[in-house]
């Protein structure tokens, strides 16, 4: 199987296709005009508390303020735990009693669910460190935590949470034990802990050791800034797209990464030389024909199709994707597929068909909340579980969270896929002036 990952620039855009095989499996867009603020930590201010809701808003500089789940506010840990930061813990949180060091559980996931019930007491007008998961959406200002993490290639760091954690999908008992092994041996980072990437797996002690240091290099930084820094605050940006693209999807399995951007070309070459090896520089090519790059390689033809409501699969069988305020809608059609099966095998057929095509389509479109999807009805059991686990394995594929409910009665999936970013939609269009977004002409 070829991988390969394309970077086209262009004024106020920077586009990135993964392929695979030739076809675009994935794609990232990032403009100008909307920048992402996901990953970006602040030092906020607390502007109101609202107990019915549990909740807290945040000013973080932004046109909105931020949302916090009072669930989502780190409990201080304990005096053992701080040696050079404790000041900073005791300006941010009133430290709330205890009887007795607490103890943590290892966990493998980075959202963490602290076994004490209580909270630091928050303050209106009281200054604390904050980071964005959720980008701001419509109406609604960005999702918040206090739980800080710096992902890296290999592994995540939370300078709050001091716990180690193996990702689920390495499965193989001894590397995980390998892996937590190596981990102990992280002893430069005085506090925190830290969670091990997939992309951990099979990888020598001293890459990920080089990893963490980078990691809690960038944590001092962020502690530093954020002593000398008034609310509101930007104190760390995430990145900008290309360097996230490197991080995260340059591997041993990526055969090239092309750019088109002679600056970008040599900016690239240097991060991955100082931070991942000299051997991986060697797949990073430069682009600098007269047509542009996704043209040459036929990528632009193939994502104007994640615009459109159908998309068809070589049977003739077809999906629809009707995006809404609420949820996602897919509906599976046979369309102009023919067989001589069975009507019961024949639907079966045409969903096992669709399935990775609906999983692409989630990742490339950025489809995230609610997800509904309406197969063909089928009645035998076996083949409704084939198709759960064709549905799973592809979802796997996905760098974003998702979880994926039985089939029901009447043929529906129900599932849900946290967003990486902002819809493809929202950047790309606007709302039509005409019919106001009821997206329907009036028949004269």
């Amino acid at each position: 199987m070829s991988k390969e990952i394309l970077i086209q620039t262009q004024k106020g855009e920077r586009l990135v296709a993964i392929l695979e095989n030739g076809r675009v499996d994935d794609f990232h867009i990032e403009v100008d005009r909307y920048q992402s603020l996901l990953g970006n930590i602040y030092k906020g201010r607390v502007e109101s508390i609202l107990p019915s809701i549990n909740a807290a808003f945040v000013n973080i500089g932004q046109e909105r303020n931020g949302f916090l789940y009072l669930t989502d506010v780190v409990t201080p840990v304990t005096d053992e735990d701080l040696s050079a930061p404790r000041k900073f813990f005791n300006k941010m949180f009133k430290k709330p009693k205890q009887n007795g060091p607490e103890k943590k559980d290892s966990t493998d996931h980075r959202h963490h669910h602290h076994r004490r019930e209580d909270h630091p007491q928050l303050k209106v007008g009281q200054e604390i460190l904050v980071q964005v998961v959720k980008d701001p959406f419509g109406e609604k200002g960005g999702r918040l935590t206090t739980h800080l993490t710096l992902p890296g290639r290999f592994v995540v760091y939370m300078p709050y949470d001091k716990q180690t954690g193996v990702s689920k999908k390495i499965e193989n008992v001894q590397e995980r034990q390998r892996l937590r092994e190596v981990v102990k041996g992280f002893g430069f980072a005085k506090v925190g802990g830290f969670i091990i990437r997939t992309a951990s797996s099979k990888q020598g002690k001293g890459e990920l050791i080089r990893d963490a240091r980078f990691l809690y290099s960038i944590w001092l930084k962020i502690h530093k800034k954020s002593q000398v820094e008034k609310a509101p605050a930007l104190i760390y940006e995430e990145g900008e797209l290309t360097w996230r693209i490197v991080r995260d999807y340059l591997n041993e399995e990526v055969d090239k990464l092309v750019i088109d951007n002679a600056e970008e070309y040599d900016r690239i070459r240097k991060f991955v030389q100082t931070l991942i090896g000299r051997h991986m520089v060697s797949k990073i090519h430069h682009y600098n024909g007269h047509v542009p790059l996704f043209d040459a390689r036929n990528v632009s033809k193939e994502l104007q199709k994640i615009y459109d409501t159908d998309v068809y699969c070589k049977s003739g069988a077809y999906i629809v994707i009707e995006p809404t305020e609420g949820l996602t809608v897919v509906d599976v059609n046979s369309g102009k597929f023919k067989t001589r099966a069975s009507p019961e095998d024949a639907a079966f057929m045409v969903n096992m068909e669709v399935v990775p095509e609906i999983a692409r389509q989630l990742r490339l479109r950025d489809l995230g909340g609610i997800i509904v999807i309406d197969f063909i009805d089928m009645t035998r059991e076996d083949h409704k579980r084939k198709i759960l686990e064709a549905l799973q394995r592809e979802l796997a594929k996905d760098p974003a969270k998702t979880e994926v409910n039985k089939i029901s009665p009447l043929g529906l999936v129900e599932m849900t896929r946290a967003r990486t970013g902002k819809t493809i939609e929202s950047i790309s269009f606007g709302p039509c002036p005409f019919c106001d977004g009821r997206g329907r002409v009036k028949i004269a």
